[in-house]
């Protein structure tokens, strides 16, 4: 997403000790009807999926896992272009309503030489359709974004920091523009700041393209990973990598509108944020770019990607080879710009995992608000303790009677695993206890006198 307001905001630095149990409060928005059944497929609608929901949660996940990243969303500007692209032979023949020698559209595929389409254009005939474009005006600034469809009558996913203009309002105005080229209004009407996830509903759509969900706990690092979004503005743009990391957790800074987070005391993982509004905490790097301002900020979940994210894929898909959604995109990593010119990809890209998306997703157009795990703990870095002998999440206390003190966790404790990923540190904790609804039950693993132990636990809800 690229904003562009009268003064250029600024954005969060490095996280310092981010607690489970106290996170920026959750943005409230107006209940949205539940999504109606959908409908038979339009014969024009080309390759349109109907969402299938995550198969049951793998057994075995990526061992991976690291200390917390910060790193600043990813914003995007102008909505137009024009897209290249192609399709393999298989997709050809399915999609001949769009796939043209020459550009008939906005979005339209282009294919020069069939016979010599790859396996990522097949990919983009298959996907493209379900991926749109969205320009936001509001609270005094303006900007634009991408995101996907859900359902035939117009629900799309994006993030929150793209529909409330990073959280500059919680009444915005929306277009979105489709890849055939038709544009429709649209309403916020659930927004989840803690996910960074928000969904808008089009006025009057029916029969649209709708993306497909693919079980991002299935997924293995190296496989395929595509990016389609609209970077700079550049509608319909398609970048190709690897899933190169899971169970990533980053910390970026809070999307809640300002009226909102103040209606409840600040959370207390505020943090300065000494780094310009483009730039990305480099590890080693101790010289900040801009004056340090508060910040609050949130703990996300995220696969990492070598596929080319810029300003502006805010929302966009992350697609698996077969063109199913396995993550929507988030923020981006950057080196930082010079002379305050914007910086764009270093090979550094995240998305939220599309099981966590598509939860998230449904609990907003049912309620317009989503629910997340707490555990009732406060942690810090086991690293930074000079008497903890494994790396995790170190509890510095827990609330009476709350998730943690029920099940006899206590202050020393390190949680080393949770819900079947490795934790790192207390952004990773923090991450994956919000993956969770309030209420659900789950296995961690915690070190007790160089002793581990597992217990169940059920979280409570954060409020």
């Amino acid at each position: 997403m690229t904003t562009t307001p009268d003064n250029t905001p600024e954005t969060s630095g490095e996280a310092q000790r981010p607690e489970v149990e106290r996170t920026p409060s959750e943005a409230t928005a107006p209940a949205a009807p539940a999504m109606p059944a959908a409908a038979p497929h339009a014969a024009d609608a080309p390759t349109a999926h109907a969402p299938a929901a995550p198969t049951a949660e793998s057994s075995t996940r990526s061992p991976m896992a690291v200390g917390p990243l910060v790193a600043m969303l990813a914003i995007g500007a102008l909505i137009g272009g024009v897209a290249g692209g192609g399709v393999t032979a298989a997709v050809l023949a399915g999609t001949q309503t769009t796939v043209v020698g020459t550009p008939q559209g906005p979005t339209a595929i282009t294919v020069n030489d069939p016979g010599d389409a790859t396996l990522v254009t097949g990919v983009v005939a298959t996907a493209m359709p379900s991926v749109v474009s969205l320009s936001v005006a509001g609270g005094g600034t303006a900007g634009g974004g991408s995101g996907v469809i859900l359902s035939e009558d117009g629900y799309v996913l994006t993030n929150n920091h793209v529909a409330t203009l990073e959280g500059a309002t919680i009444t915005p105005s929306i277009r979105v523009s489709l890849a055939d080229g038709r544009i429709f209004d649209a309403e916020l009407v659930g927004s989840d700041p803690l996910a960074d996830l928000a969904v808008v509903k089009l006025d009057g759509a029916e029969n649209l393209p709708v993306i497909e969900f693919a079980d991002s706990d299935a997924l293995n690092v190296g496989d395929r990973a595509i990016v389609i979004g609209s970077p700079l503005g550049l509608t319909g743009t398609v970048t190709n990598g690897i899933v190169s990391a899971l169970n990533r957790s980053i910390t970026v800074r809070s999307s809640a509108v300002p009226e909102q987070s103040l209606e409840q005391p600040l959370p207390d993982n505020d943090v300065d944020a000494p780094f310009d509004f483009w730039d990305f905490d480099t590890p080693g790097d101790d010289e900040p770019s801009s004056p340090q301002t508060p910040q609050a900020t949130i703990s996300l979940p995220v696969i990492q990607t070598d596929a080319a994210i810029n300003p502006g894929n805010s929302g966009g898909a992350l697609l698996n080879d077969q063109g199913q959604l396995i993550g929507i995109v988030v923020a981006l990593a950057t080196a930082g710009g010079t002379g305050g010119g914007q910086a764009g990809s270093i090979g550094v890209g995240f998305s939220i995992p599309s099981n966590f998306a598509q939860r998230v997703a449904n609990e907003l157009i049912a309620d317009g608000t989503a629910s997340h795990g707490l555990l009732g703990a406060t942690v810090t870095d086991s690293i930074n303790d000079a008497e903890s002998t494994v790396v995790g999440a170190l509890i510095d206390s827990v609330t009476p009677g709350g998730a943690a003190d029920v099940v006899g966790l206590r202050s020393g404790d390190v949680i080393t695993v949770f819900n079947g990923v490795p934790i790192g540190g207390s952004v990773d904790l923090t991450a994956q206890v919000r993956v969770l609804a309030g209420g659900a039950s789950t296995t961690l693993t915690y070190v007790r006198g160089g002793v581990a132990q597992e217990v169940t636990v059920t979280l409570g809800e954060l409020q």
